[in-house]
This record gives structure tokens, C-alpha cells and sequence, in this order.
């Protein structure tokens, strides 16, 4: 093959795995939108340098653009194979690509392939990627049979998933791709959420690694996890499922919350930020009382009243309407909230055929 090759992203995707690096040379900006998985950013023109050579195309013309952007571009990758590419070895391939596969990546591929090394150029870009899996991830996701762990806020989902993968079971967790527990209080600290697109791309790569044959254990989530949506597919998909109900005390409960969210109980200016968003369904005055047992540090009866006001009600509202398998599903109960607890359950739920 002469290098550098240019490829399009169906001749690819069986591929990615191969590529011993995948250079995404668009912006930062454009980069932390989406990219695909696995990519690396060496940008040959900064957020800046960009706007400046579009808007030089637009107010002046495309010849005095493209000698300043030449400049720019040379000199970024120089300054990336200077920092980051000298110790590769003459057999590293790389994958590179830009919005539209055009001049960006173009640049970068051929100098790489210039070097000597077999570089690779993606024919249409990130955008024939999107493309893709615009195309492909709803038959993907068609292609699974999905276990549903169900139960209230609080019984230890998240951790009997976290757990079920640590023991190889196949699993798709939501929260984790969205970074977000998925309710008023489900932000996880200093960790925005990403891109609708790169949630998209986080289930498509997530998906695409599993084998069809098995289960896929999932969680029971809403329509939306903080402010992303889940793939309308998924949903129906995951509503047909079977289903697993996690049952775990109230006591304990307020244990796990306790855990998981103790960054708002050390923090209660957050907690009160947050918990003042439910005004609307819950009324000044139920707010004025949880901010009385904040200021008087009474934390385990705020969580309780929580589970028993807001989220106990909102979660049985929602269940039985949006996963009917549950009434005929099987009901495990967990004595505790230790590690091995939730390593004998998964344990026990591998064991079922």
C-alpha cells in the first residue's frame, strides 16, 4: 500500500484496534465536542488560529488564508513530532484525521508518511464517522438481549453493576458513560457531563466490543441521564428486557447514599443548591425543612426523608409503568453493603442461565 493511504471509515471500523494511534489534528474545541474512540488531540491549529484563517477566507480570500494557515499548520505539527512522535519506531501506524479529511489531516499524513511511516488518512473525517454511527447504532443495539437491574434510589445498582464487570460480565453502564447518577443530586463532582455525541459514541464503542450471544446488564434509567439522552432504541430495548429487582433496607440505604454522595453532605452549600431545584414539586416550606436539618447537621434524617418524600414515589411511579417485566421478576435481597455482598450477588445472578 502507498502511504499516505486514505480510507474511508467502513473500510476502518473492523480495523481501529490496529492503528497504534489515533490523531484527531481538529481543534481542541471541536476535539472535546466528540472524537473517536481512543483518539489523542495534536491540533495543527489552535481554537484561535482556526478562527483567524476562517475568517480571513471570509473577509479577504482563500489564497491569503491558506499561506497564513500553512504556516500555522507546519509549524504545530513540527512541534507535535518534535514532543510526542520522535521515539516511534519506523513499523508505528498512525490514524489521522480532521472534520472532512481534508486539508488538516491531509498535512499531517503526508509529512508522517514522508518520515516513513505507514500513515493513515480517514476519507471523510470525523464526519463520516458521525455518519456511521448515525447508521449503525441503532441496529447495534437491536443486536442484544439486556438484563435490567431495577430498584430504588439508594439499594446499590451502580455497585452490583461495577461489580458484575469486574467479574466479566457484560455490561452497559449509563451513568458511568453520561457521568451522571441520574438525579437531582446525580452530578459527579468536578466531572461535567460530555456531549450528547460523545455519550453516543461512549455507547457505540461501549456496545460494539460485547458479543451478541450474551447478556447485557444495564440499569433501569429514565429517558435521560442529568441532560443527556439515552438512544430511543436503547430505551425500548431495555423495557423489554428482563429485569433483576434489588432490594436493600431502608437502613442501609441511607448508608450506600451517605457513601456515594458525601461530597454534597461535606458541602452543604451545594446540597442546598441542588435540593432548592425541587421546590416545584415539594413546596417552600418542604425545602425550609431540609435546610433545617442541614444547618443542625441531622444528615441521616434528610436522606431518609429524601428516599421517603422525593425518591421512593418518584421511582414507583415511573418502574412499573416503563418496565412491565418487573412484576414477574425474580427479587434479590442484599444483607449488606460490603464489597463481597455485592460480589456473592453477582456471583449468584452469573450463575443463572
Amino acid at each position: 500500500m502507498k502511504y499516505p493511504a486514505l480510507l474511508t471509515f467502513a473500510e476502518l471500523v473492523s480495523e481501529l484496534n490496529q492503528f497504534d494511534q489515533i490523531i484527531d489534528v481538529r481543534s481542541p474545541a471541536e476535539f472535546a465536542l466528540d472524537h473517536l474512540p481512543g483518539a489523542i488531540n495534536c491540533p495543527v491549529l489552535s481554537d484561535e488560529e482556526r478562527v483567524r484563517v476562517g475568517t480571513m477566507y471570509k473577509q479577504i480570500n482563500a489564497f491569503e488564508a491558506k499561506k497564513v494557515g500553512a504556516a500555522l499548520v507546519a509549524r504545530n505539527i513540527a512541534r507535535h513530532i518534535e514532543e510526542q512522535f520522535l521515539g516511534h519506531g519506523r513499523d508505528w501506524k498512525p490514524l489521522i484525521y480532521c472534520w472532512r479529511g481534508g486539508n488538516r489531516s491531509g498535512s499531517m499524513a503526508l509529512i508522517l508518511a514522508k518520515i516513513g511511516w505507514p500513515a493513515v488518512q480517514l476519507d471523510g473525517g470525523y464526519k463520516a464517522y458521525r455518519q456511521h454511527l448515525i447508521n449503525e447504532l441503532d441496529p447495534l443495539i437491536g443486536q442484544f438481549n439486556y438484563r435490567v437491574v431495577c430498584g430504588t434510589t439508594g439499594s446499590g445498582k451502580s455497585r452490583l453493576l461495577q461489580t458484575l464487570h469486574a467479574q466479566g460480565a457484560q455490561v452497559l453502564d449509563l451513568e458511568q458513560l453520561a457521568c451522571h447518577r441520574g438525579s437531582v443530586l446525580g452530578e459527579v463532582q468536578n466531572t461535567p457531563q460530555p456531549s450528547q455525541k460523545a455519550f453516543e459514541s461512549a455507547i457505540w464503542q461501549t456496545l460494539r466490543q460485547f458479543d451478541p450471544v450474551r447478556i447485557v446488564y444495564v440499569e433501569s434509567e429514565s429517558k435521560k441521564v442529568g441532560n443527556l439522552r439515552v438512544p430511543l432504541s436503547l430505551i425500548e430495548r431495555m423495557r423489554g428486557g428482563s429485569c433483576i429487582n434489588l432490594h436493600l433496607s431502608a437502613e442501609l440505604r441511607v448508608a450506600l447514599l451517605m457513601q456515594d454522595y458525601e461530597h454534597f453532605l461535606t458541602q452543604p452549600q451545594n446540597l442546598l443548591q441542588r435540593l432548592n431545584y425541587l421546590t416545584p414539586l415539594h413546596g417552600k416550606e418542604k425545602i425550609r425543612y431540609w435546610e433545617d436539618l442541614i444547618a443542625r447537621q441531622m444528615l441521616v434524617d434528610l436522606v431518609h426523608d429524601l428516599i421517603d418524600t422525593h425518591y421512593d414515589p418518584t421511582y414507583l411511579r415511573s418502574i412499573t409503568r416503563n418496565f412491565p417485566q418487573l412484576a414477574i421478576s425474580p427479587t434479590y435481597q442484599l444483607n449488606g453493603i460490603t464489597d463481597q455482598d455485592f460480589l456473592q450477588l453477582a456471583q449468584q445472578l452469573l450463575a443463572v442461565k
